[in-house]
């Protein structure tokens, strides 16, 4: 993990060092779960502010106190965007939030999660159920262990909607691959007709990850007729953290909120914590100090 220090017992504090001139502290309640898979290490902590932190590789993955506002963010734009989304594929996502936001939506008829990382799968599978709420137990859920890009050379489905929920971007990282115009390009080939895919973009404002995310962006762009980037602020991340849907003739920044309410409410979908129909009107709003952030035209 970045930094776990301790004067005693009472005044324990993890560091997040979100670059060498932010460091936010995290005072920690219990020390719940560390662990080294093949891929990652791992460290689950209860702390005072923001409830349960999930922390891969030192770094913040996801909070009990505002997990459910990235993952609503996440998943209720594209679904909802989509008029019949049966297929779905998520990528990731190992915590099975987004897998719980993705099966609110009863036209689902398969999803199919991949994972590379069966050993943290696992683990969140004991200690995050706030997250997943047994959403693997569905009957429509497949989950595979496996690397993403190879999965996605070797199958021959379409999907309605998939869903990218992988660790951010590391130029030497195990997720490098995940971000890369090739890998854009094998999404778009699994992709229905009129389907549409959505990443998270790491952080937009202020600009740790500037790189990232405008190299996210502009790759999008070059893969995807239609690209529209959007965000929300996640606290535990201390960042407005971007998003980004393509598609080849689908919008999410197009849909109105009459639509949207329409379909939530043939969903049967009323009982979300943080998604509606204004929010999604306001994800996409971007003032100008925001928009000439934006590497594309979306």
């Amino acid at each position: 993990m970045r930094t776990l220090t301790s004067k005693k017992k009472t005044d324990t504090w993890f560091i997040d060092k979100d670059s060498s001139d932010r460091w936010i502290y995290h005072r920690v309640k219990k020390h719940v779960k560390s662990a080294r898979t093949a891929f990652q290490t791992v460290d689950i902590l209860d702390t005072y502010e923001y409830g349960r932190l999930v922390i891969l590789d030192g770094k913040i993955q996801s909070s009990e106190s505002d997990e459910v506002i990235y993952h609503e963010t996440l998943v209720h734009p594209v679904m909802i965007t989509h008029p019949d989304p049966e297929n779905i594929l998520i990528l990731g996502a190992g915590e099975g939030a987004t897998l719980r936001e993705v099966l609110r939506h009863p036209t689902v008829k398969k999803a199919i999660m991949i994972d590379i990382d069966r050993e943290f799968v696992q683990i969140c599978k004991r200690y995050l159920k706030k997250w997943h709420q047994e959403s693997f137990r569905d009957r429509r859920v497949e989950l595979i262990y496996d690397d993403a890009f190879r999965y996605l050379k070797k199958i021959k489905n379409r999907f309605d909607v998939i869903i990218t929920d992988i660790s951010d971007p590391e130029d030497q990282g195990p997720a490098a691959m995940i971000y890369t115009e090739e890998f854009y390009s094998l999404i778009k080939n699994v992709l229905m007709p009129h389907g549409i895919f959505v990443t998270h973009a790491t952080a937009l404002y202020p600009v740790p990850h500037e790189n990232y995310s405008h190299g996210i962006i502009r790759k999008l762009s070059r893969v995807f007729p239609k690209v529209d980037v959007y965000y929300e602020y996640i606290p535990s991340f201390g960042s407005l953290w971007s998003y980004a849907t393509g598609s080849f003739q689908l919008s999410p920044k197009a849909i109105s909120s009459l639509l949207i309410e329409k379909r939530l409410r043939q969903r049967g979908i009323d009982n979300l914590s943080y998604y509606t129909p204004q929010i999604h009107g306001k994800l996409f709003i971007m003032p100008p100090c925001m928009r000439k952030l934006i590497p594309v035209d979306s």
